[in-house]
Formats: structure tokens, C-alpha cells, sequence
């Protein structure tokens, strides 16, 4: 049986040949298409390693972020293939492509973000043992998260010049807090939105610590009685990448010179090239900022069960590693 053009395309990106790649496309081939394995050819161009295939494809409009039935994508395919040519180029488009559009991670601009942080601090919340879940059985926080939030605590209290005022935003289920708590910071600031993770931080007690200060409210309306801080970390739940990017747009005003700031890494958690796309588009627009930005590997397979997400919707982390960001400002930012 004689194959198609977008079979042919197909065999040409796994063959590595270019030219026939450009023939094909020029004759109506579809750099879309997805063969009877689930993959499209610019996943045949990366898990093989023809960068200049995998160029080629890109420009005539390959979908980058497409997926296989296993969610396995072409930067994916590259990366376990150990094909950095074809993976830089992937990279590079992905960032570019992220810059301009947004296709993975944002809530898709219009204000969707705003409008699902809104939704979740409107509704209840359910407090269990090791974790916390909004109305629609998705976890807010979970314990497993315990080593990784003991980790951005040193990070933030331990690194640079830190003169001992911690900003934290997002309380949930307290796991940051109560690891910063330990290494007895001056000023200890912590920032809820939600009435009733609030209402148990106070039932908990953390209202009477010398050190702490409560603030209640969105991030976006207390920001101007915050004041500065040299060990800042963000964690908010119901919001998208352009609230934290917002977020970064303030970071100036609340960072002291020399101070350092984290995050949770959280984007893209069940796709690994997904994962390097949005570490690496964070460091960029944060380097644009006046922030360095160096990931620390930790290695999180033996926190994580099939178990723990058992009555959840969503299993929102699901690689071996996290990435855990620590950003300070550049020597030669002003």
C-alpha cells in the first residue's frame, strides 16, 4: 500500500533527511500529523537526533508541545536519547514560543487566573493528616512536599547576605513556616489569601509567635504594607504563571540587595521537558529582572507513592527530580 505524504514526512525526519523533509512540506505534507504510533515527525527528528530536521519542522509550524498517547513529547524524546543538539533547538524554540504565546503553563490571559484564584478562596477547603484539597478534590498541599519546603527554607535563610527577615507567601499547610521558624528569623512574615487556612493558622497558634506577622489578603492588595525582606519565598495556589510573573515584576521593592528568593517549582509537573521549558523561561525573565537563577537537583522519586494522590483529581508532580530555584540579585544589577 502506497504511503502518504505525511507518512513519507515521517520516514524522512527518522531517515534525517532534509531535503526530502522540505519537498514533502512544500508538496503538502502536514508537520502535524500523528503516524500509527502516536508520534509526529518531529518526534521521529528528536528521538533520533536530526536537529536540522528538527529545525526545519519547527519552522514550517511542527507543534513543539505536542504530545504521544503516552504524553511523551519530541523535547522528551531528545532528552532520553542524550540528542543536545536536537534538544537545544527545541529548547530554544519552546522559550521563544512561551515568550510570545503561553501554551502550557498560563491560564491563557483574559484574566483566567484571577478568576480561578477567586473561585478557590470563595470556596472550602478539607484539612487532612497529609494534606490539603480545595471543593474539587485537587491537593492545594500535600506532606510529601515536607523535605522540598525544608529545602527552600535553607535556601532562603541561609544563603547570601541574610540579615534575618523572611517574607513567606502562601501558608497552606505550614511546612515552609514551620521550617524557617528553626532557624529563628528576626521578623517572620507570612502572607494567606484563604479565610480558612487562616482561620487555622490562628486556631494553631501562630498568631501568638513573637517573631511572626500575620498578613491577611491577596498578595496584590497587602503588597504596599509588606516592607523589605532578604529571604522572600512564593508559593500561591490558584494562580498561573502570569500571577508569579506579576509577582517578580515586585520583587525590587520587596528584596533587600543581596537577599534570596524561591519558589515552588511547581510548573509542569507530570512532563519533563514541560518542566526544563518553564525553569528555564523563569531564570530568563528573571535575569531580565536583574536575578540570577540556579536550579538544585533534588531527587523526590522516594517521597512520592502511587498512594498519596489515592481520592485526588490530579497528580500535580510526577518526575523524579525537583528543580528548586534560588535567585538573588546580579552583582552588576543597580
Amino acid at each position: 500500500m502506497e504511503k502518504t505524504l505525511d507518512e513519507l514526512l515521517c520516514a524522512a525526519a527518522m531517515a534525517g533527511n532534509s531535503a526530502m523533509v522540505r519537498d514533502l512540506l512544500l508538496r503538502g505534507a502536514d508537520p502535524s500529523f500523528f503516524d500509527s504510533e502516536g508520534k509526529t515527525p518531529l518526534m521521529h527528528a528528536a528521538a533520533v537526533g536530526h536537529g536540522e530536521v528538527v529545525r526545519c519542522l519547527l519552522d514550517a509550524g511542527a507543534p513543539w508541545n505536542a504530545l504521544s498517547p503516552s504524553n511523551v513529547s519530541a523535547g522528551d524524546l531528545a532528552m532520553e536519547n542524550a540528542h543536545q543538539e536536537a534538544f537545544d533547538v527545541l529548547l530554544n524554540f519552546a522559550i521563544q514560543a512561551e515568550l510570545v504565546l503561553g501554551t502550557i503553563a498560563r491560564g491563557g490571559g483574559d484574566g483566567e487566573g484571577a478568576a480561578s484564584q477567586e473561585v478557590y478562596l470563595s470556596e472550602r477547603v478539607s484539612f487532612g493528616e497529609d494534606r490539603i484539597v480545595d471543593a474539587e478534590s485537587k491537593a492545594v498541599m500535600m506532606a510529601w512536599e515536607k523535605p522540598l519546603m525544608e529545602a527552600h527554607a535553607r535556601a532562603i535563610c541561609c544563603f547570601g547576605d541574610v540579615g534575618g527577615k523572611i517574607l513567606n507567601v502562601g501558608f497552606g499547610m505550614g511546612l515552609v513556616d514551620e521550617a524557617i521558624q528553626r532557624y529563628k528569623p528576626l521578623e517572620h512574615t507570612i502572607v494567606e489569601a484563604h479565610p480558612e487556612v487562616y482561620d487555622r493558622m490562628i486556631q494553631s497558634g501562630w498568631g501568638e509567635k513573637e517573631n511572626v506577622k500575620i498578613v491577611f489578603g491577596k498578595w496584590q492588595d497587602v503588597l504596599p504594607q509588606l516592607g523589605s525582606f532578604d529571604g522572600i519565598f512564593f508559593d500561591t495556589y490558584g494562580e498561573y504563571y502570569d500571577d508569579m510573573r506579576e509577582f517578580h515584576q515586585n520583587l525590587h521593592r520587596l528584596l533587600k540587595p543581596g537577599g534570596i528568593y524561591s519558589y515552588f517549582n511547581g510548573f509542569c509537573g507530570s512532563n519533563a521537558f514541560f518542566h526544563v521549558v518553564y525553569c528555564q523561561l523563569v531564570a530568563l525573565e528573571l535575569e531580565n529582572l536583574g536575578y540570577s537563577t540556579q536550579f538544585i537537583p533534588l531527587p523526590v522519586k522516594e517521597c512520592i507513592s502511587e498512594d498519596i494522590w489515592k481520592g485526588l483529581k490530579h497528580k500535580y508532580w510526577q518526575l523524579d527530580t525537583y528543580n528548586l530555584p534560588v535567585c538573588q540579585a546580579s552583582l552588576d544589577s543597580e
